[in-house]
C-alpha cells in the first residue's frame, strides 16, 4: 500500500514540474557555485549585488532555488534572473549577498533544490 502512495506522489511531482516548465534534471543538482555581479541580467534586470538572485544555464527565469553550501550546511533561496555560469563544472552563479549568506567568497561546492516559481 505504501509503495502505491509513493508512486502516486512521484507521478504528481513529475506532472507539476512539467506543467511549470521546470526541468526534472535540475531539481536536485550538485556542483560548484561562484560569485558574480554587475551589469544587466539576461532577463533585463539590473544585477544587484545585495539581492538574492542567481544565474543558471537552463532553469526558467523566476525559478526559486534553495542553494546549500555542502561544507557549511548553510542555505539560501535565490531567484533565477540570469544565464550562466559558462565555466565547466559550475552549476550556479550567485550574487555577493547570496554567497555571504552561504558563507563563502569565490567558489563553493553546493547542492541545488528547485522550489518552484516566483
Amino acid at each position: 500500500m505504501a509503495g502505491n502512495s509513493l508512486t502516486k506522489l512521484v507521478c504528481a511531482s513529475t506532472l507539476i514540474a512539467s506543467i511549470m516548465g521546470i526541468p526534472m534534471t535540475a531539481s536536485a543538482q550538485s556542483g560548484v557555485a561562484s560569485v558574480y555581479s554587475g551589469g544587466r541580467t539576461a532577463n533585463g534586470e539590473h544585477a544587484v549585488a545585495s539581492g538574492l538572485t542567481a544565474a543558471h544555464r537552463t532553469l526558467p527565469f523566476g525559478t526559486l532555488v534553495r542553494v546549500t553550501n555542502e561544507r557549511s550546511g548553510r542555505s539560501v533561496v535565490v531567484r533565477i534572473n540570469d544565464r550562466g555560469p559558462f565555466v565547466r563544472g559550475r552549476v550556479i552563479d550567485v550574487t555577493p549577498a547570496a554567497a555571504h549568506a552561504l558563507g563563502f567568497s569565490g567558489l563553493a561546492p553546493v547542492t541545488l533544490a528547485v522550489l518552484g516559481r516566483s
